[in-house]
């Protein structure tokens, strides 16, 4: 006893400011470390010792062994704890659907991300594959004589894909991309589906959209992963080869993001000694419909005589019916945005089918539809949409930057001016961020993961990147943007962006309730234990995440402060070089990030799940968390390569930039009592002060807008996997050419603009001076023949549509006859399907028999509930 008595109040003797500064960094390297509670509690004794009395010093021990010691701490701390959380209902309180939801597909590199401390090493050695010779030669192949094929502007004004084009993508089954090749499907890694969807949508969007969406979520992607033995025989030979087109029904008029609250039911009956359902529904929104020979459909089963032992309520289930099924009624589209992609309602009026012949997994896939769907939208969405994303960022990146270089005005071509410059910088580093997580996401999905959070990041961010890469190239073309016709190559584009925004989950829903909102459970390392544990009430798991999760906490709010101190210096990073202090910064954002959602979830609770404004601007820091973590890999598995330097730094510091501005928003909001101000003044002030991104500079806009207009191996990198057409009568075609004669040309501008500087030649009008630099030998007559040629092809990328009055009035009507009218026109009438002549009337407006049958319904005609329908 004699060496505690003598240390008791040793630390009296040390001035207070040294004192606090002394534990404040002893404290947050304890925390740093990850120091275990032994530590804390050696730590803790020896401030007890050197500042109080033995009475507090007992006190401080007797706690302490309380913590120590885990039966103990489970029976005095842990359990209360548990007790008190379920009485406050401080936690969520999570629906089956949302558990569904949660607990479908996995976590991947999002859990390093959340973590607050990510293991670089395991995320730059994530797959970064690339096509197999076999994808290869079908991409060089099929892909590439499709897309020459397809000319958009006629697909849009017949309104629909040529006979033969269809017939094309059913011999070379595009529509079995995802098939295993036993069921005569191509079998298809995600990267290969992938990279099909973007060369194809590269060309056209309906092309792109026709393709993906059989090789999406639907009847082959549930039929490969749930279906019978004798379904998978019947049904996948018949998708892969084109004999049955698909459809699958989700979307209702009351039934949008929130899919699970679907009114489409079935009812089982017994009839002849076998159990068959009744169906009905009302859907909206369904691709393929009208066309469609096999129908996926998702609804809620019903047993009220409990045929099936299960119970009244079976639950959401999947089915697959035949399209021609009395009481099934297509031969309706939409028109989304005048995109001519078949998008269709579809209804069904006491549809009876066996239960047991269309039921997707027979009996065992009773009550599983909800299950089924989340686990396939865990990966598919990492696919089709960041596919057709990307491909518009890249084609928007070729067009912008070939047109930047060709068309001039005051002298200059256009793209040497800084306003423009700086908006197409903006096009091209976000194509190099898409391409580097649409590369990374699909290396993911390969190796087996199907990590829901992460695709849906990849929802969001591609389509509204897309979007913003979209409209800055639509500024930078100007005039010849907004013209519509042949010559117009991304009016399409321009109209269907919206589309992508919408499908699959709003961009609005995604961003904030799923990014943040399932990944602050299912990404972070304890939430969902603890959650699981309070509904078991098991002590001993609870104590287990509970002191997990305080640990954890600890650990990030100590980095977070360190590494803000420091600019992130502390942080290791896996390389070497330019890229090291964007992985020492991207260390800093996540160990604040991380500390900063716990601070949301331990202070809102469950309220925090409606406090959508906060979540969204989490899910903002945590997509470019993963977007910059793409774009590091993406630089390391393509080489280093020197020349690509200003796309990294582009890239990065605008991820950073976003960053930044996710977390002042969450300061400036988090409007929490007590402790609200805190964040809002003093931790607002520092993070402003102390900014983690401002975005790219000037510099480095000036030098990726440079290198977009520049011919050659970087522009070809940086905008592969997209359909160059090299027809001079395209228009991509066309300023391709002059891109090159023009680049030419300018070497040779360049020496009569050096001539003129001389005084060699007398500065005139551009003609006037290169006929006088031709006949003073300054060029010879092929540079000169070369520079007639340059301009002959800068006028032929200008140019504009334009139409006789007669042409303009005959602009979309329909000369053919599309592939769902020839269809309705060969198959049997079905129920409430309407005669050509009459489906052609409702394109322009309603037919007086059809407004008489709607006169009494027409305020509801786009709402109608069940009742309705029937």
């Amino acid at each position: 006893m004699t060496l505690p008595i003598a240390l008791l109040g040793f630390l009296h003797a040390v001035s207070w400011p040294w004192l606090i500064l002394a534990t404040l960094v002893t404290a947050l390297t304890l925390g740093y470390v990850s120091a275990p509670i032994l530590a804390w509690t050696v730590f803790g004794g020896i401030l007890a010792l050197g500042l109080f009395s033995w009475p507090w010093v007992l006190a401080y021990a007797a706690v302490m062994t309380v913590f120590n010691l885990p039966k103990l701490r489970r029976a005095l701390v842990s359990a209360p704890v548990m007790k008190t959380m379920k009485a406050l209902k401080f936690l969520p309180v999570i629906s089956e659907t949302e558990r569904t939801a949660l607990t479908a597909g996995t976590v991947w590199i999002d859990g390093e991300l959340f973590s607050g401390k990510p293991d670089w090493n395991r995320t730059l050695n994530e797959p970064y594959p690339d096509l197999t010779d076999e994808e290869r030669a079908f991409i060089d192949g099929p892909c590439e004589e499709v897309c020459r094929m397809t000319d958009d502007w006629k697909v849009f004004q017949e309104r629909d894909l040529p006979e033969n084009v269809w017939q094309y993508l059913k011999d070379h089954g595009f529509f079995g991309l995802i098939i295993p090749k036993e069921y005569g499907g191509k079998g298809f890694s995600a990267s290969m589906n992938s990279a099909v969807v973007q060369k194809l949508s590269s060309r056209s969007g309906v092309l792109g959209i026709t393709v993906m969406v059989p090789n999406s979520l639907g009847p082959a992607e549930l039929l490969t992963h749930y279906g019978t033995p004798a379904q998978k025989d019947h049904y996948l030979p018949r998708l892969a080869n084109g004999t049955d087109i698909p459809c699958f029904a989700l979307t209702e008029p009351d039934a949008g993001s929130d899919a699970g609250g679907m009114s489409a039911n079935g009812e089982i009956f017994e009839r002849d000694g076998e159990f068959w359902v009744r169906l009905n529904w009302d859907k909206r929104y369904i691709t393929l419909a009208a066309i469609s020979t096999v129908l996926g459909l998702a609804f809620r089963l019903r047993d009220p005589q409990n045929h099936l032992g299960k119970g009244e309520n079976c639950g959401i289930t999947c089915a697959l019916i035949p399209s021609d099924t009395e009481g099934i009624v297509l031969g309706k589209r939409h028109d989304p945005l005048g995109v001519p992609f078949y998008n269709c309602p579809t209804e069904g009026h006491n549809v009876e089918v066996k239960l047991d012949d269309v039921v997707i997994g027979g009996r065992a896939g009773i009550g599983q539809g909800w299950r089924m769907l989340m686990e396939c939208l865990a990966a598919g969405r990492g696919i089709s949409l960041p596919a057709s994303g990307a491909a518009s960022a890249k084609m928007m990146a070729r067009i912008g930057g070939a047109y930047t270089a060709v068309r001039k005005q005051f002298g200059l071509p256009i793209g040497k001016f800084e306003g423009i410059e700086e908006a197409l910088a903006r096009v091209g580093g976000k194509a190099y961020i898409l391409e580097a997580a649409r590369r990374t996401t699909c290396g993911g999905l390969d190796g087996g993961a199907k990590p829901a959070v992460v695709t849906a990041i990849a929802k969001y961010n591609f389509t509204e990147l897309a979007r913003e890469c979209v409209n800055d190239t639509m500024d930078i073309l100007g005039g010849k943007a907004i013209s519509m016709g042949p010559r117009n190559p991304i009016a399409h584009a321009y109209m269907a962006t919206p589309i992508s925004i919408t499908v699959e989950g709003a961009n609005i829903l995604t961003r904030t309730l799923i990014i943040f909102g399932q990944g602050a459970i299912r990404c972070h390392p304890y939430a969902w234990d603890e959650v699981v544990a309070v509904e078991k009430n098991d002590s001993a798991a609870f104590d287990k995440a509970f002191f997990g999760h305080v640990g954890h906490v600890v650990r990030n709010l100590s980095r977070s402060v360190v590494l803000s101190c420091t600019r992130g210096m502390f942080a290791s990073a896996p390389v070497t070089g330019p890229a090291a202090q964007y992985y020492r910064k991207l260390s800093w954002a996540s160990a604040s990030f991380a500390t900063m959602a716990d601070m949301a979830m331990a202070m809102l609770g469950g309220d925090l799940k409606r406090r959508e404004a906060l979540t969204g601007r989490f899910a903002d820091v945590f997509s470019n968390l993963y977007l910059g973590n793409a774009v590091l890999r993406r630089f390391e598995a393509e080489g280093r390569k020197k020349e690509d330097l200003p796309y990294l730094h582009y890239a990065m510091q605008h991820c950073l930039a976003e960053i930044q501005k996710g977390f002042d928003g969450i300061f400036r909001n988090f409007s929490v009592p007590v402790v609200g101000w805190f964040f809002r003044y003093p931790i607002g002030f520092w993070s402003r002060m102390n900014s983690m991104g401002t975005g790219p500079g000037d510099k480095t806009m000036q030098q990726v807008a440079q290198a977009m207009q520049v011919p050659g191996e970087q522009r070809d990198r940086m905008t592969t996997g997209m359909y160059i057409p090299t027809a001079l009568d395209e228009t991509v075609g066309q300023m391709e050419h002059a891109l090159k004669l023009c680049t030419d040309a300018d070497t040779i501008q360049k020496r009569i603009r050096e001539a003129v500087k001389k005084k060699q030649l007398q500065k005139k009008a551009p003609a006037l001076m290169q006929a006088d630099a031709l006949r003073l030998g300054i060029i010879t007559s092929a540079d000169a023949d070369l520079m007639a040629r340059a301009e002959e092809a800068r006028h032929a990328v200008v140019a504009v549509d334009s139409f006789t009055l007669e042409e303009y009035a005959e602009r979309g009507l329909e000369p053919t006859v599309p592939m769902g009218l020839r269809r309705l026109e060969d198959a049997p009438k079905k129920a409430g399907a309407k005669p050509e002549a009459e489906s052609k009337v409702e394109s322009a407006g309603e037919s007086e028999g059809d407004s008489e049958a709607k006169a009494s319904t027409e305020e509801t005609s786009d709402s109608k509930s069940d009742g309705d329908a029937a």
